[in-house]
Formats: C-alpha cells, structure tokens, sequence
C-alpha cells in the first residue's frame, strides 16, 4: 500500500470550478448538487487536481486502477475498441465524472478515455476514498450515491451503456 500524507497535511484544494460546472452541467448522467459548499471544502483534502492536454490519454481499455475522475472543464472521449475497430461511446463534459465502473467493481476499465480538449479534472483515488469513509463517513456515502446515480444513469441508457468505465 501507498504511504500517503494525511489530507490535512495537503494544500486545501480550489474546487470553485468544479462546484461551477456541476451546477450548470445539463447533460442527463451529470453529477448533480451533491454537495453543498461547505460540504465539498472537507472532501477538498482527498481530491487531487489533474490537467489533460487534447488527445491525452487518461486511462486505457483494460487497465487495472479505481480512481474516480471529477469533470471541471473540457471533455473526454469515451471509446471501446474490439479486434475489428475503435468505437466512441460518449463524450463526458463538465459537471460529470468518469471511472465509475472500476470504482464500484474492483474490475478493469471497460473503455479507455481521452481528453477531446484541454480538461481540467479532480481524481479521487480509491486510498483517498478509504481515508475519506474513515474521517467522513456521512460524505462518503453521499459521493458514492451519487457516483452510483451517474452509473445507473448510464446503464439505464443501452447506447451508452459500455461507457460505465
């Protein structure tokens, strides 16, 4: 297991874009208002702030890892590929996240996902998330609803149903 520094130890992170974009997202698999203000400066500890360039990779098809990835600007490709061909299955803007699936299924990420511009995202490791239901249980189990909500919106919708990644 990773050693990391307490979240109290790390710079308190800025998450006023991120609280934006979740409040004017409109897209049907948004996060939504999960938390209030007050609510996301505690989970601010536990986030970690990441930048992708267009056309970056950010995870691939396959790859072993179960960090959840908050969507503050930009968008990212959702794409599968099978031995005939690549397929895009979603773009995820502002206001979502990506990762849900691996994060709640322990499995390998079921499509890879790519920047389709600049994006600015938030990553929620699953040892941050461990931390987080030890320090925070209540908000925890909040952020996983709503993570879950994403998922079953996702799943409900047979087109985009593959993009649970």
């Amino acid at each position: 297991m990773i050693d990391m520094p307490p979240p109290s130890s790390l710079p308190k992170a800025d998450l006023r874009g991120l609280i934006a974009a979740i409040a004017a997202a409109t897209s049907e698999d948004s996060l939504g208002n999960v938390f209030q203000a007050q609510q996301w400066e505690l989970v601010a500890p536990y986030l970690q702030p990441m930048q992708l360039v267009s056309g970056q990779v950010l995870f691939a098809q396959g790859a072993s890892d179960r960090t959840l990835y908050f969507v503050e600007s930009g968008s990212l490709s959702v794409h599968y590929e099978d031995e005939k061909e690549r397929l895009r299955l979603a773009i995820v803007g502002p206001g979502s996240l990506v990762g849900e699936g691996a994060f709640f299924s322990h499995r390998p990420r079921s499509a890879t996902v790519q920047a389709g511009s600049d994006a600015r995202l938030w990553a929620l490791p699953a040892l941050r998330y461990a931390e987080l239901c030890n320090r925070q249980p209540a908000l925890a189990l909040q952020l996983a609803m709503a993570a879950g909500a994403v998922l079953a919106k996702r799943l409900a919708n047979r087109r985009r149903r593959i993009a649970a990644t």
